[in-house]
């Protein structure tokens, strides 16, 4: 089986303020371009991918990523992430109706392929299924087979509302790299430990970033 991902991107000059105490204004824009990118680049060399379509009203990460092969979604509800992920999932749909369908966050940067892989291998045995975040608190990817509705909800504690919304949490070992979002410092400290992606890699060289 072959998936189709859906990535969400908020505009880049709003993205991860949390990373203030880490990367200043000036810098934190270029970061969430290369977390966004090196997360599409591994989500399209999975064998088990057949497609990305990010959804993002941001025109300059619209280009870097389309020059990547992923294609871009408008975020036409520009009602928050669930709306923005409600929407490109049912444009992928209305095209393939048979295609399972997967959402996946834009902050992975130490993504590795074959761990991609086998979650979206383990999801195929069920409707919906998700991974939670390393913090055991959110969600990393969120899952639904062919002729499954999404029903995304992300945000606050979301590890709890997807389980309580009937998708089946998938406890895999060895795949740390699905599950290593970046949101703070210390995330993005974890992530480089891991190995980031290139692009990540370079930004994040210009930081001085303690205990890299």
């Amino acid at each position: 089986m072959q998936w189709t991902l859906v990535i969400p991107l908020k505009p880049l000059a709003r993205a991860k303020s949390r990373l203030s105490d880490t990367a200043h204004d000036g810098v934190r824009p270029g970061l969430a371009l290369a977390f966004a990118q090196d997360t599409v680049a591994a989500a399209l060399a999975c064998p088990a991918v057949k497609d990305v379509a990010v959804v993002t009203d941001d025109a300059l990460a619209g280009r870097e990523l389309a020059a990547l092969g992923a294609r871009i979604v408008t975020d036409e509800p520009r009602g928050g992430l669930n709306a923005a992920l409600n929407h490109a999932s049912a444009v992928v749909r209305d095209e393939r109706p048979e295609t399972p369908v997967a959402a996946l966050n834009a902050d992975l940067p130490a993504l590795r392929a074959l761990e991609l892989a086998r979650v979206l291998d383990a999801a195929a045995e069920f409707p919906r299924a998700f991974v939670c975040d390393a913090a055991a608190v959110g969600t990393t990817l969120l899952a639904a087979a062919p002729h499954q509705e999404l029903l995304p909800l992300f945000g606050t504690d979301s590890r709890a509302r997807h389980r309580a919304s009937g998708a089946v949490e998938l406890t895999l070992d060895g795949v740390e790299s699905v599950r290593q979002d970046v949101d703070t410092g210390a995330d993005l400290r974890a992530a480089l430990a891991l190995g980031v992606g290139p692009r990540t890699a370079a930004v994040a060289a210009q930081l001085l970033i303690p205990g890299q």
